[in-house]
């Protein structure tokens, strides 16, 4: 059998099996649509958080970009974990008590404002969909490797799967749903992960074998890998990082971001009681573990397997290259993945070969001109979201593990995607529609809107998908910024303070407003058809990064509120005496219900 069809059968059945559980648990009223009808268990909730968590930018993402920088990239890992403490300890107990189905609806209610639940509905849906450009492009990657089509035929076929199972299925669909996708995700990840593992260091943890030998060479692994890509003229993958305030932003904005999401906090009001949302986190907690502890393991062994396969000679010191026969690439893989437009080669001196180098380093240059192999990089492009798709295919993995990996990587960008739409639809239908414009819309009516509006939403996710502003991780990145800047503050005063209502609005917007200018300026994000505008250009403030923005946008968003608080009316005393009972545990065990 080819791995074509390989393929096909394993997504073909996890498809069948979300559609299935989709349609066996249909929403049919708004509470099942928005809460799963507020009957999910600790245990299925947080491995449903889990997979709704573990977005492509986990699953695809991650892996790349610490493959490809090293160290650094670490922070990624130590954001997004230490959030969900955040979100375990100060947050979830104390919404869900709350009792109410959206996060722009908590807001309206604590701040007593239809004004800021309007303006909280406009922070979530510019954090979500930011976020949601992620999972589409993930989408479209593997869609695209694994079907053999181009990358935009994957993304809209994977929209219409999307489509399928999150509109009809709502809240208690799609919980069920990423139930099945986390089990599919975290075997396609590990399995593997330890076969790579096995291959190069004889150890069956991947977590263990990145700290052991490597059995060809007998040398520490890290140390090996740090070796080879020195002598590429790249940076060595443990080095350390040159800007301590830069990471510790980032890391910052990552964790309180994670916390102020608005798709993973609806998971908690699925739950039918206070104490369950902090189980539900715990419970997450040990099921993104399984993933974020074998993460930098298949980020490094990767980056050592492509470098050993595609550039054998660069062990050596000499010039190092990609043998040609007949002009064609002999790496199955790589011509399989050039159909998608995410790995390209130009031999660009005709001599046959493919030269790899990093050509921003003069010293690695001058070496390359003097053996005669030019001054430019001939490996025009390798999209790094492609890295662990490719995995099994570059390390020679039987074609079942291939299939699964390609089952794995649509499953944790499918699972997000279906989060981040039904908490878009949401607040469409029921903080904007019934909140605002028209309060006495019948339920049947509220559930038909919330449909149409995930629809539109999925329209509007896949052409932004379509020209995302970097790869998948980066542009989550974004999107945890925003969240981190806009929403997050507004959750902790709304339960820990006696911010009022003009504080809150003012700040949401301060922090809204001056993230996005920061990351539009930096980065020039303007989506032009056919191009990526995603790039780097030097910080604007000291040497922070647009990624690393949300912590000083979270800080001007408390100092805003505060000082707009301090100079009105001070909030109701009713209002005051609802957040105390929020924070308070009396009565631990029950929560306000609708």
């Amino acid at each position: 059998m080819d791995q074509f069809t390989i393929n096909l059968l394993f997504v073909g059945a996890s498809f069948a099996l979300y559609i299935g559980i989709a349609i066996w648990a249909r929403a049919g009223s708004t509470s099942e649509f928005y809460a799963a009808g507020r009957g999910i268990h600790p245990v299925t909730n947080g491995m449903a958080t889990a997979a709704d968590w573990m977005s492509a930018a986990s699953f695809i993402g991650m892996a790349g970009l610490i493959a490809f920088t090293g160290y650094d990239n670490s922070t990624f890992l130590m954001g997004w974990t230490g959030g969900y403490v955040l979100l375990a300890l100060l947050l979830a107990p104390y919404l869900r008590k709350f009792g109410k189905f959206t996060v722009s609806e908590f807001i309206g209610d604590r701040f007593y404002s239809p004004t800021a639940r309007v303006v909280a509905v406009i922070c979530l849906i510019v954090a979500s969909t930011t976020y949601v450009i992620g999972q589409m492009t993930g989408v479209g990657v593997a869609f695209g490797r694994f079907l053999e089509v181009s990358n935009t035929t994957g993304l809209l076929i994977g929209a219409c799967v999307v489509f399928a199972y999150a509109v009809f299925g709502g809240m208690k669909g799609v919980t069920y749903t990423q139930v099945a996708q986390y089990c599919v995700l975290i075997m396609a990840y590990t399995i593997p992960a330890i076969f790579i593992s096995l291959q190069l260091t004889g150890n069956p943890v991947p977590a263990l074998g990145l700290f052991g030998d490597h059995v060809a060479s007998g040398e520490p692994l890290l140390q090996k890998l740090d070796a080879i890509v020195a002598e590429l003229g790249f940076a060595e993958y443990t080095q350390h990082h040159s800007d301590t305030l830069n990471m510790v932003l980032f890391t910052l904005s990552l964790m309180i971001g994670t916390a102020g999401l608005p798709h993973v906090i609806m998971r908690f009001f699925t739950v039918p009681k206070v104490s369950d949302a902090r189980w539900s986190a715990g419970w997450a907690l040990v099921f993104i573990a399984l993933l974020y502890l074998t993460a930098p393991a298949v980020g490094a062994m990767a980056r050592l397997n492509i470098t050993e396969l595609m550039w054998p000679n660069g062990t050596s010191g000499d010039p190092v290259s990609v043998e040609m026969i007949d002009g064609e690439q002999q790496y199955d893989w790589m011509a399989t993945w050039e159909k998608t437009g995410l790995l390209g080669w130009e031999d660009k001196n005709g001599d046959g070969r493919i030269a790899y180098f990093n050509d921003k380093n003069a010293d690695q240059v001058a070496k390359m001109e003097a053996a005669g192999w030019g001054s430019e990089n001939e490996l025009t492009n390798f999209n790094r979201d492609i890295l662990v798709l490719a995995n099994p295919e570059i390390a020679n993995l039987p074609g079942w593990v291939i299939g699964l990996v390609a089952a794995g990587g649509l499953a944790a960008a499918l699972s997000t995607a279906a989060g981040l739409l039904l908490a878009i639809s949401s607040a469409v239908s029921h903080d904007l529609i019934k909140g605002s414009i028209n309060p006495s819309i019948s339920e049947k009516g509220e559930l038909l809107s919330a449909r149409i509006a995930m629809g539109v939403a999925i329209a509007v996710a896949t052409w932004l998908g379509l020209n995302p502003p970097g790869f998948a991780a980066q542009t989550v990145a974004l999107a945890f910024g925003l969240a981190a800047a806009s929403i997050f503050p507004a959750l902790m005063m709304g339960i820990f303070t006696k911010v009022n209502n003009k504080g809150a609005v003012a700040g949401m917007l301060a922090g809204l407003i001056v993230t996005l200018i920061y990351i539009f300026l930096h980065k020039g994000w303007f989506f032009v058809a056919g191009t990526n505008s995603f790039t780097d250009a030097d910080p604007l403030l000291g040497t922070i990064k647009s990624t690393s923005f949300g912590a000083v946008g979270a800080m001007i968003n408390f100092c805003v509120a505060f000082t707009v608080s301090k100079f009105s009316t001070p909030i109701p005393k009713e209002i005051e005496e609802l957040v105390e009972s929020v924070r308070i545990p009396r009565g631990a065990g029950e929560a306000v219900d609708h």
